[in-house]
């Protein structure tokens, strides 16, 4: 691989390092306290073991490749163009766990809507996929099948995530319409807005020299192409709707069904018990009742408990 290819894998791997963690902790410790609806509190479940199974993926492929851990678990923090990301996420967000936060009234709920927007519609279903296309273009290649494979499976998770996320952002609108007023989708177009501006500056870091295929230039469009998307999700108008997809491969792996042949691979899905759901739900109310302060450890505390006792 050439110093750009190597350039690309670092960088995409690094950002998806911090921000996979960024999600999991949004769910656990905001998200899945004031959502309170039991389907959605077992999808919020489900979705919260899936990112740290992606965190997992992250943390094999980069042990696996041997990269220097500045290079990649510390990009957050040493690399500009993720850090100027990350910290665009934490502005958005405010400390809804904080004691005088008020889901109840109509700010309170304007607040929580901010919060799930910015992770489900940015974060996830705008940052994400850059990095999905800059992965999966080595696939094409026939390079990193492995890491390609893993892709394609984040990849699968993510678009579930995000179909949820806008489905519980649609149901909160429908339920509660003045929480939707005109300022705030101004503001939120802005935020989307921003978000792209930092989605091109990270594109120009990530590929300055341009790669096999893929340049800089071509996550203009694509970026305004999956904008445009989420924007029609939410009901909202975009200016983009006229962009096409750059890169229409990536469109067979987004859109289609991926199906394999039993005798030529093996196929590695992440299932999960609904009775183990169950139980989880169950376990973290209990945790929330006692005021004991959920974490992501919390939950793999507890997924270890569940497995030990499905063994005995």
């Amino acid at each position: 691989m050439t110093n750009d290819e190597k350039l690309v894998v670092k960088r995409s791997l690094g950002f998806f390092a911090g921000s996979e963690s960024l999600v999991a902790n949004n769910l656990l410790l905001s998200i899945f306290k004031y959502v309170t609806d039991p389907e959605c509190r077992q999808y919020i479940l489900r979705q919260a073991y899936e990112e740290s199974l992606h965190n997992l993926t992250v943390v094999y492929c980069c042990d696996s490749l041997g990269l220097k851990i500045d290079e990649v678990y510390q990009a957050y923090n040493s690399i500009p163009s993720i850090k100027s990301k990350d910290e665009f996420l934490m502005n958005i967000c405010t400390d809804i766990n904080r004691p005088d936060f008020n889901i109840n009234t109509l700010e309170g709920k304007r607040e929580f809507l901010r919060n799930i927007i910015t992770y489900y519609v940015i974060c996830e279903g705008i940052f994400f996929f850059s990095g999905f296309a800059m992965l999966l273009s080595f696939n094409r290649q026939n390079k990193l099948p492995g890491i390609g494979e893993q892709i394609q499976y984040t990849l699968r998770d993510e678009s579930l995530h995000i179909k949820f996320g806008t489905t519980l952002i649609n149901r909160i609108r429908e339920d509660n319409p003045k929480v939707w007023t005109k300022a705030f989708e101004k503001e939120t177009l802005e935020h989307i807005d921003k978000a792209m501006e930092l989605e091109l500056a990270y594109a120009r870091d990530v590929l300055p020299n341009g790669i096999l295929g893929l340049n800089s230039d071509m996550f203009i469009d694509y970026v305004q192409y999956i904008a445009n998307r989420r924007l029609e999700d939410l009901n909202l108008p975009s200016p983009y709707e006229d962009t096409k997809n750059p890169f229409p491969w990536l469109s067979e792996i987004i859109d289609l069904e991926k199906c394999k042949n039993f005798f030529e691979t093996r196929v590695r899905s992440i299932t999960i018990d609904n009775n183990m759901l169950r139980w989880l739900a169950e376990r973290l109310n209990k945790e929330i009742e006692a005021g004991n302060k959920i974490t992501r450890s919390t939950l793999s505390n507890l997924i270890w408990e569940y497995e030990k006792k499905e063994i005995k």
